[in-house]
């Protein structure tokens, strides 16, 4: 008789292999390791591309969706920073939930087959709010920041130490079989050691050791370290990094941050980076010994609630990275550098196996071959200047357009040239949805707003007094981005101000970032710094009354420094002086050594109306373009999948916050510059102010709102605005892509798939044009221009040039319509061949549906 307790034979089986399976998948590590030419994993030295993505910056939904759309586009590794001031808010209370789960992030990572790098720091800088420091660091005894200061270093340890062992307890180093292949320490810290004297060096030397006595099993890297002592790797960032050189021959050659675009600042035109330069950049990289390459960002997503730094970063994080805001494909961005990756692993096993051999052909051309001894031989080819160049190599002519690279897997025949582009072009739109309307309607904010009115002025019980003038940081905390600095004073019927009231004057300086001014609870003026410059000094005419007046200055804050040497000792506030000056006489009355009432925060923060939850006003009429005013509604999500905005047009400046989640800061008021954006060249360095556009524009109107933040209906939007607005003018919105395009030339290379074919025929075909909707579900509806001969424009404004050949559009729609996908032989043989002699390409405009 079988007791209770024995197990069956089957099941006996079954949980042996489920042991073995288990065994299998955790128990075996990698060794990770590294020589003068690459990581090793196991031994195998790698060529790895890697990509930044930042969980705190997206949602927990999105994560695999982002992560998978990075493999799809080549990447081995992503790559990001560990946000302190998310994870610890409170000393010694952490929150690893929700977008600041950290170990869900990186399993994902893992379980999509990919490396992770974990940048730990723990300063970030990523234009992020206090450079990723809490707030309460600031307030222990005797603190210095990132020197060699033992408060901040046991309170730096602590957090790392942290970090680390929950990795190990999650088995989540590749030295216990998981993902994280690298750790950094610090971050860009080369930049500004300087300023830290001679305590710099023994801070980093402490910061390496304390890193490695860690033992996570896997190396550590200092970015922009170059003093970085062994075994911590130095690394590079920036724009280009082909010439950088490790500070150790022992060392790779790696590059943490290649910066697809850069961010964007309220008040600050939207800048953009050419594929053509970044892949440039990249195979310049590859092509002079580098094996390990980061783009910052790959998704950078949206700066929710008040996470932003700087001070004046927008809520947009954009970067315009190869996956946008909304964690769409930006194309042809991921497109062509997919189509660079594969070239490049085409070249890993000869790059890996030999060192470079690099000649000059001529002026601004270098020819870069890596051969073995076994026969294997990779070639780059580069043209840095900005004309085109005909090069001969290994007995053949190659033509290589200015500011390009040619990648060679056989030293013979060219995969791709980085300007030349096969990825087609997709331009997406924003499909605005009635502002007004049916509140029952599934795709409309609802016509009925309700509110309530923040006073002016104190209005909370915390409320206290102290004289003078007080900084506004160590005054917050940065509870808040809000802070009240509310006076009374009596002015006798004598007063010389009082002789021409009309010319009295409210001088007000502060060190940032913006300020609202109050004379007897009515807004006088305001004023805001900028990017360059957080100052703010005002000088605003107001009227005064004989007896009692009531001066109320808000002043806030629009994230906090993130950057530069002693970022954290930069202050803010009205710190004076507060004068009143009477201008026809002369008279000065200094207000700023008198007593000085305070209110951290505002009354509807304590009140938490955030959340949809008190009483609102319906009646009488909605209050609009009024300063310190709190607003309310209801919306039913735009139907179908695809990521929603609001357009905050009409509004001022403020927070909002969808079912209680906070969206960000909004400011579509700060408009940028009409000067600085031009058709922009990308032959020649790049630099973060050479290609801008919206000049003249606000810098940010469109806001997301993460799908899994919102039902199908019944949602709640709530915003707090600051100097006034019109709450009914704003509108959902959602993202699509309504047009795609390509231009192929007949010079182009062939689609670098097709690098692998043992067909003949296909590979004497030539170039292809190749055409996909962005979503499964659709298919080409419509060809809306294509011509093969000498078209002219770009996406979205081709027009037709003199040599054109007829049957293009008919062959097109053939070949196309009714497909989600479509290829078209951009060649004489497949279009016929309109004008002998003449250069030609086949360009096309398509939508889908």
């Amino acid at each position: 008789m079988r007791g209770r307790d024995q197990i069956p034979q089957p099941q006996l089986l079954v949980v042996f292999l489920s042991v073995l399976l288990t065994l299998a998948t955790t128990s075996y590590g990698v060794n990770v390791t590294y020589d003068n030419r690459a990581l090793l994993i196991d031994g195998k030295r790698r060529v790895l591309v890697s990509g930044s993505i930042h969980y705190p910056r997206s949602t927990p939904e999105m994560w695999a969706d982002l992560i998978q759309k990075s493999k799809d586009g080549g990447l081995d590794v992503i790559e990001t920073y560990v946000f302190w001031n998310a994870h610890e808010p409170v000393q010694n209370q952490y929150n690893f939930e929700g977008r600041y789960d950290l170990v869900k992030f990186i399993k994902l990572v893992g379980e999509a087959g990919l490396y992770a790098h974990l940048r730990i720091g723990p300063y970030v800088c990523a234009e992020w709010n206090y450079g990723g420091f809490p707030l309460w660091l600031h307030s222990i005894p005797g603190i210095k920041f990132r020197t060699d200061n033992e408060p901040f270093k046991a309170e730096m340890r602590r957090f790392t130490a942290k970090i680390v062992d929950m990795m190990k307890q999650e088995k989540l180093y590749a030295s216990q079989g998981g993902p994280i292949i690298l750790s950094q320490i610090e971050n860009e810290y080369g930049n500004i050691d300087s300023s830290y004297g001679p305590a710099a060096k023994s801070y980093i030397n402490w910061a390496a050791s304390m890193a490695v006595s860690l033992d996570t099993g896997v190396p550590w890297v200092m970015c922009q370290q170059a003093d970085a002592p062994d075994p911590i790797i130095n690394t590079c960032n920036g724009f280009y990094c082909d010439q950088f050189t490790p500070n150790s021959k022992n060392k790779p050659k790696m590059w943490t941050e290649n910066w697809s675009g850069w961010f964007l600042s309220f008040g600050g035109a939207v800048p953009y980076r050419p594929v053509e330069d970044l892949a440039f950049a990249v195979a310049r990289f590859y092509q002079l010994g580098g094996t390990f390459q980061n783009y910052y960002m790959y998704h950078g997503g949206t700066n929710f609630g008040r996470s932003t730094g700087g001070p004046f970063i927008s809520t947009s994080y954009d970067y315009d990275a190869p996956l946008d805001e909304y964690g769409l494909i930006r194309q042809p961005k991921w497109g062509h550098l997919k189509d660079l990756h594969k070239s490049i692993k085409l070249c890993e096993e000869a790059l890996v196996a030999t060192d470079p051999v690099t000649s000059s052909p001529g002026q601004n051309l270098e020819a870069t071959v890596y051969k073995t001894g076994t026969g294997l031989c990779s070639a780059f080819l580069a043209n840095f200047g900005t004309s085109d160049k005909t090069v001969n190599f290994n007995g053949n002519s190659y033509n290589l357009p200015g500011w390009s690279v040619s990648i060679l897997p056989d030293c013979k025949n060219v995969a791709l040239n980085t300007a030349k582009i096969n990825s087609m072009t997709v331009i997406p739109s924003f499909v605005h949805q009635s502002p007004k309307g049916d509140a029952d309607s599934a795709d409309s904010l609802s016509s009925s707003w309700s509110w309530i009115n923040e006073p002016v002025g104190i209005s909370k019980n915390g409320a206290f007094m102290k004289p003078g003038l007080l900084e506004q940081i160590n005054t917050t905390a940065d509870k808040s981005d809000y802070l009240w600095y509310s006076l009374s004073t009596v002015i006798k019927d004598n007063e010389p101000l009082l002789e021409d009231g009309s010319q009295t004057v409210l001088h007000v300086e502060s060190l940032g970032h913006a300020l609202h001014a109050f004379v007897n609870g009515k807004l006088a003026g305001s004023g805001t710094g900028n990017a360059g410059n957080a100052k703010v000094a005002v000088e605003i005419p107001v009227t005064l009354l004989p007896g009692k007046n009531t001066i109320d200055l808000l002043s806030l804050t629009a994230g906090l420094p993130n950057y530069g040497a002693f970022f954290d000792l930069k202050g803010a506030g009205i710190t004076g002086p507060v004068k009143l000056k009477g201008l026809e006489n002369g008279t000065t009355v200094d207000l700023s050594a008198l007593q000085w009432t305070y209110q951290i925060g505002l009354k509807g923060e304590e009140l938490g109306l955030s959340s949809g939850n008190s009483q609102w006003a319906t009646l009488p009429a909605l209050p609009t373009k009024q300063p310190l005013i709190w607003y309310k509604t209801s919306f039913n999500a735009p139907a179908g999948d695809d990521p929603i905005a609001i357009d905050f047009t009409g509004m001022g400046k403020g927070e909002a916050w969808v079912n209680g989640q906070s969206i960000g800061r909004y400011w579509p008021t700060n408009v940028s510059p009409t000067s600085g954006c031009s058709n922009c060249n990308y032959r020649g360095s790049y630099s973060s102010s050479k290609c801008l556009k919206n000049c003249g524009k606000p810098s940010q109107t469109l806001y997301h709102v993460p799908r899994s933040w919102v039902e199908s209906s019944g949602n709640t939007l709530v915003l707090f605005e600051e100097i006034g607005g019109d709450p009914t003018q704003i509108a959902l919105a959602t993202k699509q892509s309504a047009i795609m395009c390509s231009h192929v030339s007949e010079s182009h290379p062939l689609p670098v798939d097709m690098w692998s074919s043992n067909s003949e025929a296909e590979r004497k075909a030539g170039p292809v044009l190749s055409l996909e909707c962005p979503f499964p579900n659709q298919v080409i509806s419509s060809i809306k221009f294509a011509s093969f001969g000498t078209p002219r424009g770009t996406c979205g404004s081709f027009s037709h040039g003199q040599c054109r050949s007829p049957r293009t559009l008919s062959i097109v729609q053939k070949a196309c319509i009714g497909s989600r996908s479509c290829s078209i032989g951009a060649s004489t043989s497949t279009l016929g061949d309109p004008c002998r002699g003449v250069a030609k390409s086949l360009a096309v405009e398509a939508s889908c549906a």
